[in-house]
């Protein structure tokens, strides 16, 4: 099981033209020896599937509660409102020989916008919760397919 955490802050570009973004864009890929597409698949591609970390509304819940993906795709969950957050998945609760503490992030979760993701490989159901927010609902499942 491959565990990836992240905390990522977004890039910024500055141009005043959109034509000059679309060749800083071309520049940087030709310089990475990649086609414009294939950058943007590869961007496209770290998370297929993302979790918020409270509702816009700032109801204590996973958003969505259930998310379903295929093995060897990644989930990445977004702090959002109400936090701090963790993630913390049920060792009775994951398929067999899983290891849930190895893709748990029990630290928390504490500013808008940091991210933790996790690559799934084990086919299954995999139940998780907000230690903090349990009592609250804060509770979630990822399916494996």
């Amino acid at each position: 099981m491959a565990l990836r955490a992240t905390m990522s802050k977004p890039a910024v570009a500055k141009t005043t033209k959109a034509s000059g973004l679309r060749v800083a864009v071309q520049r940087v890929a030709t310089t990475a020896g990649v086609s414009v597409a294939s950058l943007a698949l590869a961007l496209a591609a770290s998370a297929d599937a993302t979790v918020k970390l409270g509702s816009d509304s700032g109801a204590l819940v996973f958003e969505p509660s259930s998310v379903t993906v295929k093995s060897g795709e990644t989930v990445t969950w977004v702090n959002n409102a109400g936090f701090p957050h963790n993630i913390v998945f049920d060792e009775d609760e994951v398929p067999s020989g899983v290891n849930a503490e190895a893709i748990s992030r029990e630290d928390y979760l504490n500013a808008p916008g940091e991210k933790f993701s996790v690559k799934f490989d084990a086919a299954g159901s995999y139940s998780y919760y907000c230690e903090p927010h349990q009592g609250a609902g804060m509770v979630g499942k990822v399916i494996v397919q």
